[in-house]
């Protein structure tokens, strides 16, 4: 077992889950690079390896649990989805950069949900839905069109 390995063994379910949210930042980040290097192959690569976690992400959320937190996590990621798609298709810095963005204010959330051991021994154990507020700015559609208008989860 490698240090990463080792690394994860050690997390609650919630420090996974900000560590993939720290994992897509990081591919958004080396899309962007092989943006700039116009690198097609890198940027899809990194591109693939983003919606590889949106959708390990999206499959694991809990809608008989979750409710209505569950529902603004599912439009969350599909927004991100889709500013990576077009962020990728057009090649796009700024877009990629706002999927950034998004991902990170909602990552913090996470991170503070993680630090609290209560809320995590109640998350784990599916007796709370997170409390995570996905920003406004967030609900946007790669085409800039509003997903939804209330995204508290």
């Amino acid at each position: 077992m490698n240090y990463q390995q080792q690394s994860l063994a050690g997390m609650n379910g919630v420090e996974l889950i900000v560590a993939l949210y720290d994992g897509m930042i990081r591919f958004l980040h080396q899309a962007i690079q092989a943006i700039e290097a116009n690198d097609v192959s890198a940027r899809r690569i990194a591109i693939k390896r983003t919606f590889d976690i949106l959708m390990h992400l999206q499959s694991r959320l809990r809608m008989d649990i979750g409710g209505s937190s569950a529902k603004a996590l599912a439009e969350f990621y599909a927004a991100i989805f889709a500013l990576c798609i077009e962020g990728s298709r057009l090649a796009s810095v700024e877009r990629l950069r706002e999927a950034i963005r998004c991902v990170r204010d909602v990552r913090e959330a996470w991170h503070v949900a993680a630090q609290d051991p209560e809320v995590v021994k109640l998350l784990n154990t599916g007796q709370l839905a997170p409390e995570i507020t996905v920003p406004s700015h967030a609900v946007l559609t790669a085409g800039g069109e509003a997903v939804s208008s209330s995204w508290s989860a």
